[in-house]
């Protein structure tokens, strides 16, 4: 199988990556790093992606950043960048990824647990993991060529103990346990589903 891997270089990335590798064809992207670059907020630069990699069986974003910040000091530019990085360009991974990917190939996204459990200074990332989770529920159904689509929903992961106190009460999951969730959503036959690792 071969799994393009959007995101590849992150914390969470490299995981994935790595675990799915050790039986299939990992084309691991990244913005400045990896076999292959990609801007996710620039549609010509996903478009370019797909063309130099071809036709492929499944695709995996962890990508996309968003702006933590107080309602009160947060601005439509700043909540646009997150919905034009973390948001559209995943969704554009899928609305361009669509006409390269081979017949019963899958579209995993990754959104969060923000959009179930709010946090302090994290209404623009709720919002966006929100929209996420709606995207796939919504374009599941529509996809042809029998092609499933999910997102995975994790809670803050212990491999990033720099945004432990940000998720006051919340049990940070394993790395494992998160890959598990990929692993579901790619190998199983599920589609339309928010995976979620809490």
């Amino acid at each position: 199988m071969i799994i393009i891997v959007v995101g590849a270089t992150g914390t969470l990335g490299k995981k994935v990556s790595d675990a799915f590798a050790q039986k299939h064809k990992v084309i691991r992207v990244g913005n400045t790093k990896g076999d292959v670059q990609v801007d996710i907020t620039n549609e010509a630069s996903i478009k370019a992606m797909f063309e130099k990699i071809g036709p492929f069986d499944a695709l995996i974003s962890t990508s996309g950043k968003g702006p933590f910040a107080p309602v009160k000091e947060m601005t439509g530019e700043t909540f646009k960048k997150g919905l034009l990085d973390k948001l559209l360009g995943q969704v554009n991974l899928v609305l361009l990824g669509q006409h390269y990917i081979n017949k019963g190939g899958s579209f995993t996204l990754t959104s969060g647990i923000l959009a179930d459990h709010p946090v302090a200074a994290g209404s623009a990332l709720s919002a966006i993991n929100g929209g996420l989770n709606s995207f796939v529920i919504a374009a599941a159904p529509e996809l042809e060529n029998g092609v499933r689509i999910n997102a995975v929903s994790p809670n803050v992961v212990e491999d990033s103990p720099a945004y432990f106190d940000s998720f006051p009460g919340e049990i940070p999951v394993t790395m494992d346990k998160v890959v598990k969730a990929f692993e579901k959503s790619l190998l199983g036959i599920i589609t339309g589903q928010v995976i979620k690792v809490y």
